[in-house]
């Protein structure tokens, strides 16, 4: 299963490099395409880890003025982008 992150950022908000580090921080990589950031779950994520993980994701951006969309899937046809 894997997580695909896009991230809008707000010239009022955080530097891009700050947003890029805190997400490294969670797991996430840089990707290229439609979205800009992927975490590897493996084998083994339930939907339950997968709504935790946003969760997470929301705590670590929040006050950094930047929207988020993720999507959550057991396969993903962007895999050759990464």
């Amino acid at each position: 299963m894997k997580t695909y992150l896009k991230v809008t950022f707000n010239s009022e908000g955080s530097k891009p490099s700050e947003i890029v580090s805190a997400l490294e921080g969670l797991g996430f990589r840089p990707i290229t395409g439609w979205y800009d950031f992927v975490y590897d779950w493996g084998n083994n994520a339930t939907v339950e880890d997968a709504i935790w993980f946003a969760d997470k994701i929301y705590e670590t951006l929040h006050g950094m003025k930047v929207y988020f969309q993720i999507e959550t899937t057991e396969s993903k046809e962007n895999e050759e982008r990464e």
